[in-house]
């Protein structure tokens, strides 16, 4: 007997470090793998156990690490809309994985405009109905912050129908609708984004300690977080719920608009906007997962002031090149331009967040490698920060991918500034991405135009489209040396676009100091 209990025990301790198999969240069923790449699959066993998976009729085998960890890399597949499984196998345990797409898979990344549903866009029950496309499939990744890297996330892929699409990030849809029905090859979209978030909260934070005013605002939070009193919050937020919960009573017996509920403080670095925790959270769990590229639709929380908006060029290419390398990848990344948003522009020029923030995605635009902007300054509402036209935002990111990514013949986009020539009393502005030639959208005259003279005064200015090159120029300015364009937060009525109906990107010619908001 006590030979058993002696044998028992060794048993035990034997097993005791066994890890049950298990698959990253994102190899679930469902999924969609990037075709013609050696894609990634991986997951954790018993240490140093033997892992074997199998897929489309080939086996890989490879030991787990000390840690349990194992990764095996797929040879390279072409598209299939049939579905296949994915077994693996540890031991005595396996996993399978179903309904298995192969195609074309994008990251798509950022804040509210990215997250908001299809069901809150333009025409609902039209795009419901229409929905049913099972060759394009959407992993909607659980929001979770972090201030520590994370191995895996949470979340689960869905198949396009019209019972699960009104969940599905509208922009990324629409994108995603457009590629699947241009290339016919099922489209996989990983939708990882949370509404509110600063761009440095998506990015290492190692990466931005080369940027004082990340490495500021930081300290500041860890200063907030030091006299963080979780037992007096909690106490705080008791109070104003049960004072909130008489409020909804006698707001219901009045027949009036119930009070928002009051919201809990939450430690600051549990914080979604703490620098890098989404990162950790909600792109790391993510690398390797093969895939073509990303689409990024954030900035509205970076606008807070110009500084920050002028820093956001150099914050955005910051966090592309760290993917970039996570991924062992330069792969293409395409951004959404902010809309116009807020009172209708009144002056000839309106420095604001806003405007300098789309100078910064138009400098991305033409300085980082493989990249570009969908412009949408032509889609906003003056009171609602979430377009409901996510249609054209998905439509303009998509033709990005597919005119640089998969070099199909068709116009990427709107006309960018490339250049000023003085002649006389007038600038003449040239533009790239022209199309087939410039136009004044709607037919009316150009709009938003302002020009101004060496003592910066900005005047509302007569325009012209003179073949490719549009003509610049006021009578109250003899001797110009300056052009700007739906230069405001919201410029109403800017109208110029190529023939292809792709509007101007915001623009100024020169670089001076901007104005006090």
């Amino acid at each position: 007997m006590r030979r058993l209990f002696v044998l028992l025990a060794v048993l035990a301790i034997g097993t005791s470090g066994y890890a049950e198999l298990k698959l990253a969240a994102l190899f679930s069923d469902g999924m969609v793998l990037q075709r013609d790449q050696k894609v990634a699959v991986w997951g954790w066993a018993d240490p140093g156990a033997e892992v074997t998976v199998s897929f489309s009729g080939k086996d890989k085998t490879v030991k787990a690490d000390a840690s349990g960890a194992f990764m095996v890399r797929l040879g390279k597949m072409k598209a299939s809309a049939r579905p296949r499984s994915l077994k693996v196998v540890s031991g005595a345990e396996s996993a399978k994985v179903k309904n298995v797409l192969i195609g074309e898979v994008w990251l798509c990344s950022g804040q509210s405009n990215m997250q908001m549903a299809v069901n809150r866009a333009d025409d609902f029950d039209k795009e419901q109905a229409a929905a049913n496309h099972p060759l394009i499939r959407m992993f909607l990744t659980d929001l979770k912050a972090n201030t520590e890297l994370q191995k895996d996330c949470t979340g689960s892929w869905k198949v396009c129908t019209p019972g699960n699409v009104g969940a599905f990030s509208a922009t990324a849809y629409f994108f995603g609708r457009e590629i699947q029905q241009d290339l016919d090859v099922p489209v996989g979209l990983i939708r990882s984004c949370w509404g509110g978030t600063r761009v440095e909260s998506w990015s290492p934070m190692a990466s931005m300690e080369q940027y004082p005013p990340v490495v500021e605002y930081k300290a500041a939070e860890d200063a907030k977080a030091a006299k963080f009193d979780a037992a007096a919050e909690e106490a705080r937020y008791s109070k104003a719920l049960d004072a909130w919960k008489v409020k909804v009573k006698t707001a219901k017996a009045d027949g009036k608009k119930q009070p928002r509920r009051p919201k809990k403080k939450i430690h600051p670095h549990q914080s979604q906007n703490y620098p890098a925790n989404l990162y950790n959270a909600m792109i790391n769990p993510l690398v390797p997962y093969g895939m073509r590229g990303a689409i990024w639709y954030q900035g509205e929380a970076n606008t807070k002031s110009i500084e920050q908006s002028i820093l956001y060029r150099d914050l955005l290419e910051n966090m592309v090149v760290q993917w970039r390398k996570d991924w062992d990848d330069d792969f293409p990344f395409y951004a959404v331009q902010l809309v116009n948003f807020k009172a209708p522009q009144q002056k000839p020029v309106e420095d604001s967040g806003w405007a300098f923030i789309r100078e910064s995605f138009l400098k991305f635009h033409k300085e980082v490698p493989n990249a570009g902007i969908a412009i949408t300054i032509d889609v906003g509402m003056e009171k609602n920060i979430h377009p409901t036209n996510k249609q054209a935002v998905g439509y303009r990111l998509a033709q990005q991918a597919l005119a640089k990514t998969y070099k199909k013949d068709v116009v990427a986009g709107g006309p960018i500034y490339k250049s000023m020539e003085k002649d006389g009393n007038k600038i003449i502005i040239t533009f790239d991405d022209i199309g087939s030639g410039l136009v004044e959208q709607g037919g009316d005259p150009l709009k938003t135009f302002a020009i101004a003279g060496a003592d910066k005064q900005f005047v509302f200015a007569r325009t012209a489209i003179v073949g490719d090159t549009v003509v610049v120029s006021s009578s109250e300015i003899s001797d110009p040396v300056a052009v700007r364009y739906a230069w405001a937060n919201n410029p109403v009525g800017c109208n110029l676009s190529n023939k292809e109906g792709f509007p101007a990107s915001p623009f100024r010619t020169d670089d001076w100091p901007p104005a006090t908001e």
